[in-house]
């Protein structure tokens, strides 16, 4: 389950927010009439089809992993969480049509028409992720039901179930990661164009567009990351605990960056700041934060678990950190000179900026469920009582299909892409297409996408 969710979660930010990023170059196409924006967009949506396709592969496998892995809980619990899987399946559903829809109608409709039957996607996929983090949010803080005399949940509430105390720091931090990660990476795409020396219009607005996305919701994501984690620490006491390395309940208690927790409950490495996580918990050094110890070892995270959901909180926010520090140099550059920042250093930064991101979402979620260890169902139901009986022969004989299919379709993805890139590349060096040049006289500047209707034949001429 760990490792099909690490990958298909590489594929999120991309069904979340690269049809938003698409729609923001279409639109400016629409406004200005520049070929390389219509260019662009044409492109990004290609891509958007295809991630489309590997995430319905990696999505799908996720769905049956949670009914043939996790029996005890889904057999327990779905009646209370089950709704959000329905509404994520629905958007789903809604999005391949509107997929559909955008893809051929690039000449097929007007284009105002085209744009604006284009325009729910984004709202569709922040559906889906509705869905998916009504149910994880609900894991972590579970709410909208009673036990009945048998232990089983009754009188099930639907609105309490979905809006649980997590929902909302939960769904932001992530819907902003989302789009933040897919502007960061689109972006990076073409830093790196750049750094190599290709300072074409092509590459700069293809640049500037997703970066630009991505810089303005950086300090965003550094608010939100804050406040989820002091959400943690109010709902998820012994998570917070965990990730802070906070071994006893105590007052003034210090902040470490990294560091490992021994068994005894000493921290071994890292950088200790004195009181400073009471302060980030409580705003003041007196705020009392508890401790690991608080609870009985059985219901704790053990002391590597505690590490490593440690560990991942620190990288996620040590990312964050930078990829904020990036886009203060980008506003700066901006405001200053009304340009990009003319340092390599900076088109190297950015370049890599993407696979930070990405670094920083896996990150997230490690932090997200291991530090809720030993527990699925947060203080209702632990991971060994959910997971499935099946032999332990039989389970790694499953993970090496799952692992040999999820190779094959990223190879045919990358490669995929690969052939795109090589494609529009050879085209481009033809026609001029990244010098701005216009297409052919009378010929829209979508015409050339590979979708919809072939264009009429020319007298005397080829398709």
């Amino acid at each position: 389950m760990a490792f099909s969710l690490g990958v298909h979660i590489l594929m999120v930010p991309f069904g979340v927010a690269l049809p938003f990023i698409t729609l923001l170059m279409h639109f400016r196409a629409l406004r200005t009439g520049d070929p390389v924006a219509w260019l662009l967009a044409r492109r990004w949506s290609a891509v958007m089809a295809v991630q489309f396709a590997v995430g319905v592969v990696t999505g799908t496998v996720l769905s049956f992993e949670f009914g043939l892995l996790w029996p005890g809980m889904m057999g327990r619990w779905g009646d209370v969480f089950g709704l959000g899987f329905g509404v994520e399946a629905w958007a789903f559903f809604l999005e391949a049509v509107l997929i559909s829809v955008y893809l051929y109608g690039w000449r097929r409709l007007g284009r105002w028409t085209h744009f604006a039957l284009g325009v729910p996607l984004p709202l569709v996929a922040l559906l889906g992720a509705f869905g998916i983090l009504a149910a994880n949010s609900w894991m972590n803080s579970p709410r909208g039901f009673r036990l009945g005399a048998n232990g089983d949940p009754v009188g099930v509430d639907v609105r309490k179930a979905v809006f649980t105390p997590m929902f909302g720091p939960e769904y932001w931090h992530f819907v902003v990661a989302m789009f933040m990660t897919a502007g960061f990476v689109v972006g990076g795409v073409y830093a790196t164009g750049l750094w190599r020396g290709r300072r074409d219009r092509y590459h700069r607005l293809g640049f500037t567009v997703p970066f630009t996305a991505g810089a303005v919701l950086a300090p965003v994501q550094l608010f939100l990351g804050d406040f989820i984690a002091r959400s943690v620490f109010h709902q998820q006491a012994v998570k917070f605990a965990a990730m802070e390395l906070v071994w006893k309940t105590d007052t003034h208690v210090p902040e470490y960056i990294f560091g490992r927790l021994n068994p005894d409950g000493s921290v071994s490495g890292g950088i200790k700041i004195p009181q400073l996580d009471s302060v980030l918990a409580g705003f003041r050094p007196s705020t009392r934060v508890t401790g690991l110890t608080s609870v009985a070892a059985d219901d704790r995270p053990t002391a590597s678990q505690a590490t490593i959901a440690h560990t991942a909180f620190d990288v996620m926010v040590v990312l964050g950190s930078l990829l904020l520090l990036l886009a203060l140099w980008y506003a700066w550059a901006w405001w200053r000179h009304r340009d990009l920042p003319r340092s390599r250093w900076f088109l190297r930064a950015a370049a890599g900026a993407g696979i930070a991101c990405l670094i920083a979402v896996e990150a997230g979620w490690v932090t997200t469920e291991v530090g809720r260890q030993p527990w699925i169902v947060y203080g209702y139901m632990r991971v060994s009582e959910a997971v499935t009986a099946t032999s332990a022969g039989t389970l790694w004989a499953v993970l090496g299909v799952v692992v040999l299919g999820y190779a094959t379709v990223l190879t045919v993805f990358v490669v995929v892409l690969l052939r795109m890139r090589t494609r529009w590349r050879d085209q481009d060096e033809r026609n001029g297409a990244r010098q701005g040049a216009r297409p052919s006289a009378g010929e829209p500047p979508e015409s050339a996408t590979p979708y919809g209707p072939r264009p009429h034949r020319v007298p005397g001429g080829r398709r």
